[in-house]
């Protein structure tokens, strides 16, 4: 009875724990991809392995690996940095984004029902968004704070068809909540926009181990269609009042579906390399459209071109047993950034990235305990003027990122 009672208090926790996702970028676009501690020092590189619960991030299927009932839950510390340069009015003008810090989390838990069938839950960050500026630097027009926040909770159900070969479905329900502010050009008035929706996804996955030194994953999650409804608030003087009502709005937003591969080696018994690959379809993302149940500046919507391209992004893991209770790891992800240069702002101010990991991980009887670090690396990038989106001539640099993860884990 003990048992069974720790068993559901474990997963409240993990639920209760999703509440505060993280609202950074690290991914391609506003991507994210820290599913675990363990994956996170393995740069992600579990879609073929998926031997361990986060597998319901990164490949459900392989949860019929995972004998009785496991839970699983932590986080990711990310702190990122970086820092743009404009070519104002006055000159050049350079701006570090304001110094922030931010816990995404993740929890699991799967249950082995018989010898062929499988559940599992799991509740986590896909996507996020976070840059913030001070309210007068001179890309206020385009962008001084903006957040994307979303949380989604998974269930999976995975089915063994073979002792090689394992197949899973699950739905996801997800939460977003979106907050920009920037500075309206005229008269310099204060907007800020937020709105919240629920969206609706799937998911499906297989993992095949042809031999006993090698292992295939592969992961389809669907896009999500959300149309967010909130509030417009304008800070400005009365005498704009007329022109600059708050009010009610609407914006849809798609998120793109993604395709996961990867091969597991096994070439020595402690040793298992892996790499893999992850297409991430924002192609449906081709422009944001506001509209305001009441005019605002005369106008009904505001729509920013986006256009965004498909991309991949591409990592490599390796994993060394030390001792029967120890192993050791390292990562490597290069990631292919999808916002084309004419469309490029200080929303998301980077380009493709880097990511260079390490970790190690902890086994004591029924207990599993995990830690890493990740160093993030952004490529400099120029962004040439649009100035009806408010964007100035200006470079983006030092644009790196600080992670440092820790999971949890008990089996039953």
């Amino acid at each position: 009875m003990m048992k069974k009672e720790m068993r559901w208090v474990l997963l409240v926790l993990c639920i209760g724990t999703g509440i505060f996702c993280s609202r950074t970028a690290l991914g391609a676009g506003f991507a994210l991809y820290e599913g675990s501690a363990r994956g996170n020092a393995l740069g992600g590189s579990l879609v073929g392995r998926a031997d361990d619960p986060s597998a319901l991030f990164y490949n459900p299927a392989g949860i019929t690996q995972l004998p009785g009932t496991q839970v699983m839950g932590g986080g990711t510390l990310i702190m990122p940095t970086s820092e743009v340069i404009t070519n104002d009015s006055s000159g050049q003008d350079a701006k570090r984004t304001k110094s922030n810090w931010f816990f995404p989390p993740h929890g699991y838990m799967t249950h082995q029902y018989s010898d062929k069938l499988w559940f599992g839950v799991g509740i986590f960050c896909r996507f996020g968004l976070g840059t913030e500026f001070n309210d007068n630097w001179s890309g206020r027009h385009n962008s001084y704070n903006a957040f994307v926040k979303g949380i989604e909770i998974n269930p999976n159900v995975a089915w063994k068809v073979t002792d090689k070969f394992s197949i899973a479905a699950g739905a996801s329900l997800m939460r977003l909540d979106i907050k920009l502010q920037s500075k309206a050009a005229l008269a310099d008035v204060d907007t800020k926009l937020e709105g919240r929706s629920l969206g609706y996804g799937f998911n499906l996955a297989l993992h095949y181990r042809p031999v006993r030194w090698m292992s295939v994953g592969f992961l389809y999650r669907s896009k999500v269609k959300h149309t967010a409804h909130g509030d417009a608030e304008f800070l400005h003087p009365n005498y704009l009042r007329r022109a600059f009502p708050d009010g009610r709005i609407s914006a849809d937003v798609t998120l793109p579906d993604e395709y996961f591969f990867g091969i597991a080696f096994r070439p020595f018994e402690r040793l298992t390399v892996e790499t893999d690959a992850i297409m991430t379809r924002w192609h449906n993302f081709k422009k944001m459209t506001i509209e305001f149940k009441d005019p605002v500046a005369g106008m009904d919507e505001v729509t920013k071109q986006k256009n965004w391209r498909d991309v991949w992004r591409y990592q490599i893991g390796i994993e060394y047993r030390l001792t029967e209770w120890v192993d050791a790891r390292l990562g490597y992800v290069y990631d292919n950034e999808p916002i084309p240069g004419g469309t490029a702002d200080y929303l998301v101010p980077a380009d493709d990235r880097q990511l260079f990991s390490f970790g190690f991980g902890f086994h004591i009887q029924k207990v599993t305990a995990d830690i890493s670090y990740t160093y993030l690396l952004s490529k400099d990038r120029n962004i040439d003027k649009r100035q009806a989106d408010g964007v100035l001539d200006g470079r983006i640099h030092d644009s790196i990122c600080h992670l440092f993860g820790i999971t949890i884990g008990y089996k039953f």
